[in-house]
C-alpha cells in the first residue's frame, strides 16, 4: 500500500491557517468517502435483500441479483474516476478494484450467495462502518466547531480587556476561560485529527473487508464452479486478505504513535495554554529570524475610530506577510527590510507594537496575545530589518549578536579587548583616517594609538544617554533675538535663525539621507574615531538591557555651513549643528549603516571646558558615504574659507595702494602750490631801480643796510614757507 496521508498532530496548538486548510482537505475526503460508502452500502444491501427475495420469491432471483451485481461491478470500476482529494493516485488500489470487478462480472450469471455468509462477512463492516465511524466524524466535526468558536469568543473577551479599569477578579475569570477553551479546543481538535487520519485507514478497510468476505462467501457457496475461480484468483484473493490485515497492522501502530504524541502535547503544552505565561517558566527568544502566529491588527475606520482584525502573520524572508483564516495563501502586508519596530501604548488594547517601513509611508499596529509573544515579534523583526536572515547561520548570527550586546554592559580590562570586533584594521586605518578625521580646515590627523587610550579617557563614567532627539534652547539665539528688537517674528518651533535662507541655498553641496537617531551621550576624548565606536557600543547595549527599539527617523540635510536633522512630516529643523563644530565623523566597520560624529560646542561649562557629545545614527545607505560627504563638506568649506581671506586681503591691499597713491598726489599738489607761492613772493620781493633826487643824483645806500634788507626779505620768505 502507498503512504497514507495524516494531520500533523503537533501543529494543532498553533491552529495556523495552513493547519485548517489541511484540515478542509481532509473533510472534504470524508464527505467524498461518506457519499462513496452510501452507494456502496446501497449496492451491497440490494445484493443481501436479492439473496432474501431469492429464497422467499425464486422468481425474481435472477434478474434482481444479476442487476444487484451488475451495479457492484460498475462501482468498482469508477472507482479510480471518483476524485478523493488524498488518494487520487492510488493505482494499486484502482487495478485492484478492478480485478474485483472483473470477477464479479464472471459470476454474476451463477451467482447465489447465503444470506447468514452475507450478512456477516459484508453487511456487518460497511454497516458498522457507516453507522459507527463516519457518524464520529460527524460528531466530532460539531463538537471542534463548537470549541473552535468557544476559544475565539474567549480570546476575543481577553483581548478586550481594559488597560485603564484592571479588575483583577474579571481578568482572573477572562484568562480562566481562555485556558478552559484553549484547552478543550486543543484536546478536541487533537482527537478530531486521530479520527481523520484512522479514517484514511478504515476507508480501505471498509471497502475492501466487505468485498473479501462477499468473496469468500461466494468460494465457499459455489464449490462447483471452482472452473471459474481458479488457483491465480485465489492467490489474489489472499495476497488481498494479507494486505488488509498489513493496513490494519499499520493503523494500530499509527494510533498507537499518535495517542502517545497527544499525551505528550498535553503535557508540553499546560503552560501555554495560558494567554499571558509566566517569563520565568517560558523565555523570551530574541534570536529568532522567522516567526508566525495570530496578531490583531489596527484598522481605521473614520477619523477618530478603529477596529481590531485578527489575523495570522508570518515572515516570509525580509516581507511579513498577513492570512485570513479560510483563505488558500497569504498576502503582503508590508517590506521589513530596513524598517523600525518598536513598543506603543494604545488606549484600548496591551501588548501593542508599531512596524514602520523604511520610506516612513506604511505604519502596522499589531497586538500580541502575550508580552512574551510582543517581546519576540519585535526582536524577530529587528534580525530581519538587520538582514541577518541573508546569511547562512541567522539565528546564530542573531545570538551571537545579542550576545555581544549582553555582554558589553560588562567592562573588559582593556580597551583594546573590548573593542576587538569594532575596531578598524590595519589596512582600513587609512581610509577610516581620511573619512572620519575631519577636525580643521580639512586637514586629516591619524588617530593616536588604541594602547595609551582607556575607558575613563574616552567616555566619563555613568554618564547619562539621551535616546531621543531635544531641540535646545540656545542662550545665543536667545540673546540674538533680544538685540534683533521687539519687532522680529520667534520661530515657535525652535529653529535656529543665525543662517539666512539665502546661505543654505547658495550652497555649493546639498545632500539628503534618511537617518534613525539611536541616541547620543557626553565624551572626554574627540582625538580618533574609537570613541564614537565605544559610544556605539554603549548605546546598543543600553537599547539592549532596557528594551529600547524606538528609533526617531529624520532627515540629515549636509551642506557646506552646517548638518541639519529635519523633521520629515513636518519639514522643521529638530536640531542644527554648524560644520566648523564637528570635529570627528566615522561609521562602523562591520554594520555600515551604522555612523556617528562628534561635536564640540563653543559654549563651555562653568570651568571652562569646551562641553564634547557624541551622536550615533543608523542609516538606510552606507553610513562612509555620510562620512564622506560631511568631509567632503568641510574640504568645500575650507576652500570657500581660504578663497574668502585671499579675496579680503586683495581687498585690503588694493585700498592700501589707492590710499597711498591719494597721499603721494596731495603731497605732490602741496608742492606744486609750495612752489607756486614761492615764485609769486619772490617776484613780489624784487628791488626796484632808485629814483632820482630832485638835483639829479642818486640815493646810495650803504653796505649795511643793503645786508639789512636783504635778511627782512628772507625771513618773510621763510615765514611764508612755514606757514
Amino acid at each position: 500500500m502507498p503512504g497514507i496521508d495524516k494531520l500533523p498532530i503537533e501543529e494543532t496548538f498553533e491552529d495556523s491557517p495552513q493547519t485548517r486548510s489541511l484540515l478542509g482537505v481532509f473533510e472534504e475526503d470524508a464527505a467524498a468517502i461518506s457519499n462513496y460508502s452510501q452507494k456502496l452500502f446501497q449496492a451491497m444491501n440490494r445484493i443481501y435483500d436479492a439473496q432474501v427475495s431469492n429464497e422467499l420469491w425464486d422468481q425474481f432471483m435472477p434478474n434482481e441479483l444479476s442487476a444487484a451485481t451488475h451495479l457492484t461491478s460498475k462501482l468498482l470500476k469508477e472507482y479510480e474516476k471518483q476524485r478523493f482529494p488524498l488518494c487520487s493516485d492510488d493505482e494499486v488500489m484502482s487495478s485492484t478494484l478492478q480485478h474485483f470487478a472483473k470477477v464479479i462480472d464472471e459470476l454474476s450469471s451463477c451467482h447465489a450467495v447465503l444470506s447468514t455468509q452475507l450478512a456477516d462477512a459484508m453487511m456487518f463492516p460497511i454497516t458498522q462502518f457507516k453507522e459507527r465511524d463516519l457518524k464520529e466524524i460527524l460528531t466530532l466535526k460539531e463538537v471542534f466547531q463548537i470549541a473552535s468558536d468557544d476559544h475565539d469568543m474567549a480570546i476575543n473577551r481577553y483581548s478586550r480587556l481594559s488597560k485603564r479599569r484592571d479588575n483583577e477578579k474579571v481578568k482572573g475569570e477572562v484568562m480562566e476561560d481562555v485556558y478552559t477553551s484553549r484547552k478543550k479546543h486543543h484536546q478536541t481538535m487533537m482527537h478530531y485529527f486521530l479520527a481523520l487520519n484512522t479514517l484514511q485507514y478504515k476507508k480501505k478497510i471498509a471497502i475492501l473487508e466487505p468485498l473479501l468476505g462477499y468473496m469468500q462467501a461466494q468460494i465457499s457457496f459455489f464449490k462447483l464452479g471452482s472452473e471459474n475461480l481458479t488457483q491465480q484468483w485465489e492467490d489474489f484473493l489472499t495476497n488481498i486478505g494479507t494486505s488488509v490485515q498489513n493496513v490494519r497492522r499499520e493503523m494500530d501502530g499509527e494510533v498507537d504513535v499518535m495517542q502517545q504524541t497527544i499525551q505528550d502535547l498535553e503535557q508540553a503544552s499546560d503552560l501555554l495554554y495560558m494567554p499571558d505565561p509566566d517569563p520565568s517558566q517560558v523565555p523570551v527568544n530574541r534570536n529568532l529570524t522567522r516567526k508566525a502566529g495570530y496578531l490583531n491588527r489596527r484598522n481605521k475606520t473614520g477619523l477618530v475610530s478603529s477596529s481590531w482584525d485578527r489575523q495570522y502573520f508570518f515572515t516570509q524572508g525580509g516581507n511579513l506577510m498577513g492570512q485570513a483564516r479560510g483563505h488558500v495563501a497569504g498576502g503582503l502586508v508590508m517590506d521589513i527590510d530596513n524598517c523600525s519596530v518598536m513598543a506603543v501604548d494604545c488606549e484600548d488594547r496591551r501588548f501593542c507594537f508599531q512596524i514602520t517601513s523604511f520610506d516612513g509611508k506604511k505604519v502596522a499596529i499589531l497586538q500580541a496575545d502575550s508580552r512574551k509573544d510582543c517581546e519576540e515579534w519585535i526582536a524577530t523583526i529587528n534580525n530581519i530589518s538587520k538582514r541577518i536572515y541573508l546569511s547562512e547561520n541567522p539565528e546564530e548570527i542573531a545570538a551571537r549578536v545579542n550576545q555581544s550586546a549582553l555582554e558589553a554592559v560588562t567592562p573588559s580590562p582593556s580597551f583594546q579587548q573590548r573593542h576587538e570586533s569594532m575596531r578598524p584594521s590595519t589596512q582600513g586605518r587609512s581610509r577610516a583616517a581620511r573619512t572620519s578625521s575631519v577636525s580643521s580646515a580639512g586637514s586629516e590627523t591619524a588617530s593616536p594609538a588604541l594602547s595609551v587610550l582607556s575607558l575613563d579617557s574616552l567616555v566619563a563614567p555613568d554618564t547619562p544617554i539621551q535616546f531621543d532627539i531635544i531641540s535646545p534652547v540656545s542662550e545665543e539665539y536667545a540673546g540674538q533675538a533680544k538685540a534683533a528688537g521687539q519687532g522680529r517674528r520667534t520661530n515657535p518651533f525652535g529653529e535656529s535663525g543665525d543662517t539666512p535662507p539665502e546661505a543654505s541655498e547658495d550652497s555649493i553641496l546639498h545632500q539628503l539621507f534618511i537617518v534613525r537617531f539611536l541616541g547620543s551621550m557626553e565624551v572626554k576624548n574627540a582625538d580618533s574615531s574609537d570613541v564614537i565606536y565605544e559610544t556605539m557600543r554603549q548605546i546598543l547595549a543600553a537599547r539592549a538591557i532596557h528594551n529600547i527599539f524606538r528609533m526617531t527617523e529624520s532627515h540629515l540635510l549636509v551642506t557646506c555651513e552646517c548638518l541639519k536633522l529635519i523633521d520629515p512630516q513636518t519639514q522643521v529643523t529638530r536640531l542644527r549643528f554648524p560644520l566648523s563644530s564637528v570635529v570627528v565623523c566615522s561609521s562602523h566597520q562591520e554594520n555600515k549603516r551604522l555612523f556617528g560624529f562628534v561635536l564640540q560646542t563653543a559654549e563651555g561649562r562653568v570651568d571652562g571646558r569646551a562641553v564634547t557629545v557624541c551622536y550615533i545614527f543608523e542609516s538606510n545607505n552606507d553610513g562612509e558615504k555620510i562620512c564622506d560627504s560631511v568631509g567632503l563638506a568641510k574640504q568645500i568649506a575650507f576652500h570657500s574659507e581660504m578663497d574668502r581671506k585671499a579675496t579680503e586681503k586683495k581687498e585690503e591691499q588694493d585700498k592700501a595702494k589707492e590710499k597711498q597713491q591719494e597721499e603721494l598726489s596731495k603731497q605732490k599738489q602741496i608742492e606744486k602750490d609750495l612752489e607756486e607761492q614761492s615764485r609769486l613772493i619772490a617776484a613780489s620781493s624784487r628791488p626796484t631801480p632808485p629814483a632820482p633826487s630832485a638835483d639829479g643824483q642818486f640815493l646810495v645806500l650803504s653796505k649795511s643796510q643793503s645786508e639789512d634788507s636783504d635778511a627782512g626779505v628772507e625771513g618773510r620768505e621763510k615765514g611764508e614757507s612755514e606757514a
